[in-house]
């Protein structure tokens, strides 16, 4: 998570280690000054980005969740929203209409995001799923590698990211 907010910010990590001794990690960011004239005009693709689809955002973190359905709303999509994989499933039993999950993976309360996409294929296989966390507990990532078929936006991610990743997901996704 940090190296990905490193990278998007523009700058890098360092993390020195030695056995009986430690790990540091030092985290390097430009300077607001050199930010300024480094952010880029927004694109005028982003029309393309857009869609009207129904998005089911399932996140614990009500501010992390709140900020994910404005965003998509923004983009045009009906978003519906749970707070836990219970709730979420009882929204894909009620509401056929739904394109694409987008859930955390890593969630309280008994089941995973992992776990909820695979109850969600059993009831819509052709449902697609974007997965998003900071931090994935080898729940859909092994040995560093994402599981064959699997769509992931890391945390934290921003609004243009979100809006390729999902028009992605929608369009080319399995």
């Amino acid at each position: 998570m940090i190296y990905g907010f490193a990278k998007q910010s523009g700058g890098h990590l360092k993390i020195y280690s030695e056995l009986g001794h430690g790990t540091t990690v030092r985290l390097y960011l430009p300077s607001a000054k050199a930010l300024q004239t480094a952010v880029p005009a927004p694109a005028a693709s982003g029309e393309s980005q857009r869609g009207s689809e129904t998005i089911l955002v399932v996140e614990d973190d009500a501010d992390v969740r709140q900020l994910a359905v404005t965003q998509l709303k923004s983009l045009g999509y009906r978003v519906l929203e749970a707070s836990d994989g219970t709730s979420a499933l009882a929204l894909l039993r009620d509401d056929e209409s739904i394109d694409l999950l987008f859930t955390d993976v890593v969630m309280p309360g008994g089941m995973t995001g992992r776990q909820l996409a695979e109850e969600s294929h059993r009831l819509r296989p052709e449902m697609k799923v974007l997965f998003t966390s900071g931090y994935t507990q080898n729940s859909i990532v092994h040995q560093g590698k994402l599981d064959h078929g699997v769509h992931l936006l890391s945390k934290p991610y921003r609004r243009d990211g979100l809006a390729r990743k999902i028009r992605d997901v929608l369009d080319n996704g399995s």
